[in-house]
């Protein structure tokens, strides 16, 4: 993509996402993600995760992407893992134009909302930035149907 392009990205709640794949973690994931359910991180971990030596997975239950995805969104939207709060900003669809039309046919949210300059989308598809380190237990589903999502550096 050239540089003096930019790309248009709203998550659009509500809509069932439907990437394909594994969902990594950090440490820090599950125990936002435990903290927000109300469990311990040795409980969330037993039901949801998938551990070796090397790498943290979400488990995937039958016949289903992901334990948290609803035709409502995702249950777990504010303290999402980070592999889920940085796409569409993964580096294979913001370097290329191809991949990121691709991704738009099935995701409604890519190319709506707030113009991202391609410098910030590709600096954001090759960082990890943190999620809140106590965040907010909320048993409740989110009932907003759309949010914007901003990149911050």
């Amino acid at each position: 993509m050239a540089q003096a392009e930019g790309l248009r990205f709203t998550c659009i709640r509500g809509y069932r996402c439907e990437q394909k794949g594994w969902v990594y973690l950090t440490e820090q994931d599950l125990r936002n993600a435990a903290a927000f359910l109300g469990l311990t991180r040795g409980a969330f971990e037993k039901r949801y995760v998938y551990r070796t030596r090397r790498r943290l997975r979400l488990r995937k239950p039958p016949n289903a992407q992901c334990h948290f995805l609803s035709a409502g969104g995702c249950a777990i939207h504010p303290v999402k893992p980070a592999q889920c709060r940085l796409f569409p900003f993964w580096p294979e669809l913001v370097e290329r134009r191809k991949e990121w039309n691709r991704t738009g046919k099935y995701c409604p949210g890519i190319g709506e909302g707030p113009l991202i300059q391609i410098g910030t989308a590709l600096e954001t598809a090759h960082l990890r930035t943190p999620i809140p380190e106590n965040p907010v237990p909320n048993r409740q589903f989110p009932t907003e149907l759309a949010h914007s999502y901003r990149v911050s550096l």
